[in-house]
């Protein structure tokens, strides 16, 4: 029998990921701002084929208050929610600078009731709310069942990536 053939390293997104901390608390996700990298970084590379590069991707790790106002001034929902994406509108051509993708926000109180109502590990959910704004960053939505399918089987894979279980799986006794 032969040896299977050498799987190639995945190459290395050209992507400026920057995390900002705006509330207090996320201390309480041991490197919340690296899980934060790690999955957007890991959603881009599942995303290769459609990401401009050089990009850039921001961000923000805030409280429910902060995204319960974006959510209300943008999306007309008077409430928090667990995260916002906002893409950005591609650069002009003539333009020399790497390719805002958009914002990614997060809302820590939201996330961690999610994560302990479904028995997640805060870090896991926070890596999956980050994987999924980034997803809607490269164009895909949930608004369709089709689309839904789509991004839900593509959010399952990058997280199985890293090693974190199925979000959208029952949970275990």
């Amino acid at each position: 029998m032969a040896a299977p053939a050498p799987v190639a390293p995945t190459p290395e997104i050209d992507a400026d990921i920057d995390v900002a901390v705006e509330a207090e608390g996320w201390s309480l996700i041991p490197d919340a701002e690296a899980v934060s990298i790690r999955a957007c970084r890991a959603a881009l590379t599942a995303c290769a084929e459609d990401v401009p590069e050089p990009c850039e991707v921001a961000i923000t790790l805030t409280d429910d208050a902060r995204i319960r106002v974006l959510n209300r001034d943008w999306r007309d929902m008077d409430k928090a929610t667990n995260v916002l994406s906002f893409p950005q509108p591609d650069l002009p051509d003539d333009i020399d600078a790497p390719q805002p993708l958009g914002d990614i926000i997060v809302a820590l109180e939201t996330l961690s009731r999610e994560a302990e109502a479904e028995g997640k590990a805060t870090a896991d959910h926070l890596a999956h709310l980050v994987v999924h704004g980034t997803l809607h960053l490269m164009g895909y939505d949930h608004l369709e069942d089709t689309e839904a399918e789509e991004m839900e089987a593509l959010e399952r894979d990058i997280l199985a990536g890293l090693g974190i279980a199925d979000p959208y799986g029952l949970p275990q006794d």
